[in-house]
C-alpha cells in the first residue's frame, strides 16, 4: 500500500465533510424538508378541514420519521462500532453504507407533489438518513489518529467548516441554476438546466440526484488516502465484540466526565438536531416563506455557520471545547425562546405585529444565522471532547457510543414536537420541549472534566488500528 502522508490524511478526512453536508443542508433543512412539508400539507388537507391542524399534522408526520430513524441508530450504532474495533476494519463499513445511500438520495426525485407517495419517499429519506449517521460513526472514528487532544479540536473545526463551505456552494448552485422563483426562471432569469419542469416541481425534486451526484464525485479524496493498513483485520468476531461493548458501557458508566458528557451530548445534540430538522419547515408552516425565501435563510445559516466553526476550532484549541459547547447551548436557548413566541402576528402575545410587517422575516433571518454558526460550533467542539474521552485503541466503539449518546434519546425530541404540535394543534407550540432539552444538557456539563479522562491513555496520535 503506498504510503500516505498524515496532511493527505487530514484532507481526505475532511473531504467527508464537504460530501455529505448538502444532504443536512440541502435534504434535511432547507429544499426537500420544507418541500416535503409542502407536499405532505396538500395530502393533510384532503384529510382535515381544519388547515391548523393539517399543518399540524404535517409537521408530525416528518417528525415521526426521525424518530424512528433516530431509534433504529441509537440500538445498533454501539454495536456496529464493537464490531469494527473487533474487526479492526472500518473502510468496509463507509463503503457498504455508501452503496446504500446513494440510491435512496437519488429516489427523492420521485416525490409527488400532490403528496399521493409521502410515507414511501419519508422512508427513502430517512434510510438515506440512517447510511449518512452510520458512515459519520466510522469516519469520527480516523479522527483520534490525525493528531494530538490539542490538535483535534482544530482539525474537527476546520472539518466542519469545509462541510458548511460545501453546503453553501450546493445551495448557490440549486439556487442559481435549478430552483425558480414562482415564474418558472431562477433568480439569473433563466430557465431551470435539464429542462426541469417547474410545474411538475421538479426543480425542488432535483435535489436528490444533486446530492447523490454531489457525493459520489467529492467522496474519492477520502477514498485515496484514507485508508487502512493491510494488517487491520483482528479476526474479532461478534462474540468479542460483544464482550468488548459491554466492557465499555460498564466503564463508561463508572467513568464520571465520560458519563455525563454522554448524557450532556445526548440531550442538546438531539435539541439542535431538531432545530435543523425544524428550520425550514418552521419558515414554511408559520411564516409561510416560499422556498426561495427559504434558501436564502439557508445560505445565511450556512455561511453563519461555516465561519462560526472555524472561529469555534480556534478557540477550542486555545480554551478546550467546554466552553464553547456552553456559549453556543446559551445561544440556541434564545433563539428557541423567539421561534416558539414569535408569529405572523405578535411576539409573546404582548407586541403585535402590522401586517405585512418584514420584522418576523428579519428576526428568522437572525435566528437562521445563529442556529446555524452555534450549530456548526457545537457539533466540532462535541467531536472534539469525545476524543478526550477516548481510548485510542477502541475510537470505532467510542464514537458508537457518541452516536448512541446522540440517538439513543434522538426519537426524543421529534417525538416530544409531533405530539405538542397535535396537542396543542399548533406547530409553533411544538418547539417548547427543544428549550427543557437545552437546559438540562447546559446543566450536566457542568460535571464534564474540561480535559476529558483521555491523559489515562495517552496524549500522542495513534495510528490507525
Amino acid at each position: 500500500m503506498a504510503e500516505i502522508s498524515l496532511k493527505r490524511r487530514i484532507q481526505g478526512w475532511m473531504a467527508f465533510d464537504w460530501a455529505t453536508q448538502p444532504f443536512y443542508t440541502l435534504g434535511l433543512t432547507f429544499i426537500f424538508g420544507p418541500f416535503f412539508a409542502q407536499a405532505s400539507l396538500e395530502y393533510f388537507l384532503t384529510v382535515y378541514s381544519d388547515e391548523e391542524v393539517a399543518k399540524a399534522a404535517s409537521q408530525s408526520t416528518w417528525f415521526w420519521g426521525q424518530t424512528i430513524a433516530g431509534l433504529l441508530i441509537a440500538f445498533t450504532a454501539p454495536m456496529i462500532g464493537a464490531y469494527a474495533d473487533s474487526t479492526g476494519r472500518r473502510m468496509p463499513w463507509i463503503w457498504l453504507f455508501a452503496i446504500i445511500y446513494v440510491p435512496f438520495t437519488f429516489s427523492l426525485w420521485y416525490t409527488d407533489p400532490s403528496g399521493a407517495n409521502i410515507y414511501l419517499i419519508l422512508f427513502c429519506f430517512n434510510l438515506a438518513f440512517i447510511a449518512a449517521e452510520f458512515m459519520l460513526i466510522f469516519v469520527n472514528a480516523v479522527l483520534p489518529s490525525l493528531g494530538d487532544k490539542d490538535e483535534v479540536g482544530k482539525i474537527s473545526g476546520n472539518g466542519a467548516a469545509i462541510g458548511y463551505w460545501g453546503g453553501v456552494l450546493s445551495l448557490f448552485l440549486m439556487l442559481l441554476l435549478f430552483v425558480t422563483k414562482g415564474d418558472g426562471t431562477t433568480i439569473l432569469g433563466n430557465v431551470p438546466l435539464l429542462g426541469l419542469d417547474p410545474e411538475r416541481s421538479e426543480d425542488f425534486r432535483f435535489v436528490g440526484p444533486f446530492i447523490a451526484i454531489w457525493f459520489i464525485i467529492f467522496m474519492v479524496p477520502f477514498f485515496l488516502w484514507v485508508r487502512e493498513p493491510k494488517q487491520a483485520n483482528r479476526q474479532g468476531g461478534v462474540a468479542d465484540a460483544m464482550r468488548d461493548l459491554k466492557q465499555s458501557l460498564k466503564g463508561a458508566y463508572h467513568r464520571k466526565s465520560l458519563l455525563n458528557f454522554l448524557i450532556s451530548s445526548m440531550l442538546y445534540r438531539d435539541a439542535l438536531n431538531a432545530l435543523y430538522a425544524a428550520g425550514g419547515i418552521y419558515a414554511r408552516l408559520v411564516l409561510e416563506w416560499s422556498i426561495m425565501q427559504i434558501l436564502v435563510f439557508g445560505i445565511v445559516g450556512a455561511i453563519t455557520a461555516a465561519i462560526a466553526t472555524q472561529i469555534g476550532g480556534i478557540f477550542d484549541k486555545r480554551k478546550g471545547p467546554r466552553p464553547v459547547i456552553r456559549v453556543c447551548c446559551y445561544i440556541l436557548i434564545l433563539v428557541c425562546l423567539v421561534i416558539v413566541g414569535m408569529n405572523r402576528d405578535s411576539f409573546f402575545g404582548l407586541i403585535a405585529m402590522p401586517e405585512g410587517s418584514a420584522i418576523p422575516d428579519i428576526v428568522f433571518y437572525i435566528c437562521g444565522a445563529a442556529i446555524g454558526g452555534a450549530g456548526g460550533a457545537i457539533y466540532a467542539a462535541s467531536r472534539s471532547m469525545m476524543v478526550r474521552h477516548t481510548h485510542p485503541e477502541r475510537p470505532t466503539e467510542a464514537f458508537g457510543l457518541f452516536a448512541l449518546s446522540g440517538k439513543a434519546t434522538a426519537f426524543l425530541a421529534p417525538m416530544l414536537i409531533a405530539l405538542f404540535s397535535t396537542m396543542t394543534g399548533s406547530a409553533q407550540l411544538g418547539y417548547i420541549p427543544v428549550i427543557a432539552l437545552f437546559i438540562l444538557g447546559l446543566w450536566l456539563l457542568r460535571y464534564v472534566n474540561p480535559e476529558g479522562d483521555h491523559a489515562k491513555w495517552s496524549t500522542s496520535a495513534v495510528p490507525v488500528p
